[in-house]
């Protein structure tokens, strides 16, 4: 839920991501990269620069025009700071100082920090809860994927290309569709398994089709922004409600509203969008860093309420 949530409440504060920004627009951005490609990029030039490159930009695919585009655009920006104009996008982003292969390195490792901190408590829910309670095999996949969608959003962080952005996305979107099934599990299912038997075949569909729409048809970042809000925010608001209906039942129940509550409100940080501290920290990597411990306070939710259905015996708590 903890990344479904990220991505739902960022999805209703900010619009789709631009395919060109005002930096690469720009004709000495432009002029610089033919220059450089022409003259760096072929003949014994090319053979040189492979050479001297170290493995780890080779292993992760920076090539001899990536890096002219590396070093035009600072070209670019010191133009623009020297005229007294604002720092400007390229290719819908910020310019960030590269570390080793990383491309932003700050929301690299904040997203190896969520990985880690779910990761973390996983292996803390398996080793409080017995595999009998019946939630743990549907947390435990959830956990899987989640911690999957994280491991994406850190390679893409680590190098942007067609392969990776759509990785990431792809994985986000399976973490939202899994979070309805979860959802659906937890307050109905386990009374009436027929229920999140068909749910969970209408979201593989509704998965299959939103992938290949994305792949054949069209890339469409508005439309993808559009379907996982919607669907991440009928999964939070129906969470809200069955916590509120069970309020009275479950003593741990402010936990899950807690983490509902403090996703969107992390997710404001968004908002302020601002050219990145020191080349490295923007709004995005504050916003991913901001919450890695909401992962300790989600997993507790789950802890106790496994536990809990573990020791009723009537484990479905309705919703209604």
């Amino acid at each position: 839920m903890t990344r479904l949530m990220f991505l739902a409440a960022a999805a209703f504060l900010l619009s789709a991501p631009a395919s060109a920004s005002q930096g690469d627009k720009e004709p000495v951005y432009r002029d610089c990269v033919k220059q450089c490609v022409r003259t760096n990029c072929t003949g014994a030039r090319l053979r040189g620069f492979q050479s001297s490159q170290p493995p780890y930009m080779a292993l992760t695919g920076w090539t001899c025009r990536d890096d002219c585009r590396y070093q035009c655009m600072w070209t670019t920006v010191g133009l623009y700071q020297a005229e007294g104009y604002s720092v400007p996008q390229f290719h819908g982003k910020w310019p960030f100082a590269r570390f080793l292969c990383f491309e932003e390195p700050a929301s690299a490792l904040a997203s190896l920090l969520n990985g880690l901190a779910c990761l973390l408590m996983l292996l803390r829910y398996r080793s409080a809860v017995p595999r009998q309670s019946p939630m743990y095999q549907t947390i435990t996949a959830f956990s899987l994927v989640s911690l999957n969608a994280w491991f994406w959003s850190t390679v893409f962080h680590t190098r942007d290309t067609y392969l990776t952005e759509k990785m990431d996305y792809f994985c986000a979107s399976a973490v939202i569709l899994y979070s309805i099934y979860l959802c659906c599990v937890r307050t109905l299912g386990l009374r009436r398994p027929a229920i999140s038997s068909m749910v969970g075949v209408l979201l593989i569909l509704a998965f299959t089709s939103h992938v290949s729409y994305l792949t054949f048809v069209s890339f469409d970042y508005g439309y993808n922004m559009a379907a996982n809000a919607t669907i991440g925010m009928i999964n939070l608001l129906w969470w809200l409600c069955w916590c509120w209906l069970n309020r009275r039942i479950l003593p741990y129940w402010w936990k899950c509203v807690m983490v509902v509550l403090l996703l969107h409100g992390l997710a404001l940080l968004e908002l302020l969008d601002f050219p990145p501290l020191f080349w490295v920290l923007d709004a995005h990597a504050v916003w991913h860093l901001s919450t890695v411990p909401v992962h300790f306070l989600f997993y507790s939710f789950l802890i106790d309420d496994s536990l809990h259905l573990l020791n009723t015996e009537k484990p479905g708590v309705k919703l209604d």
